[in-house]
């Protein structure tokens, strides 16, 4: 749970919320006009200052793009996964809002503000900044503030005051954390509380990151919910089948298998496009209502899996060989995630170690469980879970040093050396 201590909080209990306030001010003066602050902003201030003014957001700007129109906005609310689980953050949240001066905003992962609501009198005061339904909040909109940030940094963010970049925002504090989809890691939007600069307090932020937390069981509900509605599908078609096979949903979650031990995800299936299912061998999906139908394909068998990384290809991929080369583009950060997870081995590593290896800090848990949740949507069965790490029986060709110094940098045995 974010805390002050974390980083994530603006201020303590005990902050002169009135003095704080000057100096962030004078800060904020400080770094227009190019001298060296006195008072040091934090971390996720500095990052995001700096990337606003490479944006070129004027501090002073109050001009926005026009909103979407309404119909526009109907229709991003209906697409969002978010509004399954819209009533359980307004149970969480919108009455909070209305007792604190607050309101409640929901984005989409674009920073489109989907849903506004609250205190009335603070509405009418986000009505003049144009933070309406419909707005796009990023930072390269409109400066630095809690939703932008936080989409940004892939992070829970409060701030406060002139920690915000853009001075028509000063007056106020917010506090945002962003909704993932629990199927696959994705990103869905952010959820934040918004106020009066005075209303700032730490415990709004372990409030938000509770509803959402919330929020996100909920989603994985829902999931489950659609899983058990396809074991029923499966059940008659794995009855069919003479060999392992098994049935998933569209991202790869299993729903029900036969002949074969028990796994919770595979890759995600594709019409027409022959897959690698570790202990499975190469397969053609087959559609069933709700999902797919993975067995073996008849010229190829079970056989040996070994993973290894080719750093030389243009995109740089994983290759995992069976009875064929199956080859993966994976961006830098889950190919590090695979190096890191080679040099585990069978005792694997939990968020944690991996937020230690990757950013320093153990701060990024949130981060670093969505990238593997990502990660196993390509990967399936070949990563398992609790502890992350390379799934038993699959052979791994782990980098070698010169490719872990590529991977990594001068940090080249970001956990211990390599065998």
């Amino acid at each position: 749970m974010p805390h002050a201590d974390d980083g994530v909080c603006a201020v303590t209990r005990s902050t002169d919320l009135r003095q704080h306030a000057r100096l962030l001010h004078q800060a904020h003066d400080a770094r227009l006009s190019g001298s060296r602050p006195t008072t040091p902003l934090r971390r996720v201030v500095s990052r995001s200052w700096d990337r606003v003014l490479s944006y070129g957001v004027a501090p002073d700007g109050r001009s926005l793009d026009d909103p979407a129109a309404p119909e526009i906005v109907e229709q991003r609310r209906a697409a969002s996964p978010i509004a399954g689980v819209l009533p359980q953050l307004r149970a969480s949240l919108t009455a909070v809002a209305e007792d604190a001066e607050h309101i409640m905003v929901i984005t989409a992962a674009d920073g489109f503000v989907l849903w506004r609501e609250g205190a009335v009198r603070v509405g009418r005061l986000a009505d003049s900044l144009g933070f309406l339904p419909g707005a796009d909040w990023t930072e390269a909109s409109v400066g630095t503030n809690a939703i932008g940030t936080a989409l940004a940094e892939h992070a829970s963010v409060q701030l406060f005051s002139a920690e915000h970049f853009v001075r028509a925002q000063h007056p106020w504090t917010c506090t945002a954390s962003p909704i993932h989809d629990p199927r696959t890691g994705e990103m869905l939007g952010v959820v934040d509380l918004s106020g009066p600069a005075p209303t700032v307090h730490p415990t709004t932020v372990a409030l938000v990151h509770t509803a959402v937390r919330l929020a996100e069981t909920g989603l994985w509900a829902a999931h489950e919910t659609r899983l058990e509605s396809l074991r029923a599908v499966a059940a008659p078609v794995l009855a069919r089948q003479t060999g392992p096979a098994l049935v998933v949903d569209d991202h790869g979650w299993v729903a029900a298998a036969t002949g074969m031990a028990p796994r919770d995800r595979v890759g995600v299936p594709q019409a027409g496009e022959a897959m690698l299912v570790h202990g499975l061998g190469a397969c053609l999906p087959d559609r069933v209502p709700g999902g797919w139908l993975l067995r073996p394909s008849d010229t190829a068998g079970q056989g040996r899996t070994r993973l290894r990384l080719d750093l030389d290809a243009d995109p740089p991929a994983a290759l995992v060989e069976g009875h064929e080369v199956w080859r993966h583009t994976l961006g830098r950060r889950h190919l590090q995630i695979v190096a890191l997870l080679m040099q585990a081995g069978s005792a694997g590593l939990d968020a944690a170690a991996i937020s230690r290896a990757l950013y320093d800090d153990a701060d990024h848990l949130v981060t670093v469980r969505a990238e593997l949740s990502r990660l196993r949507r390509v990967l399936g069965g070949l990563l398992a879970a609790r502890p992350y790490r390379i799934a038993p029986g699959v052979e791994v060709v782990p980098p070698s040093p010169e490719d872990t110094v590529r991977l990594f940098g001068m940090r080249a045995t970001p956990l211990q050396p390599w065998p």
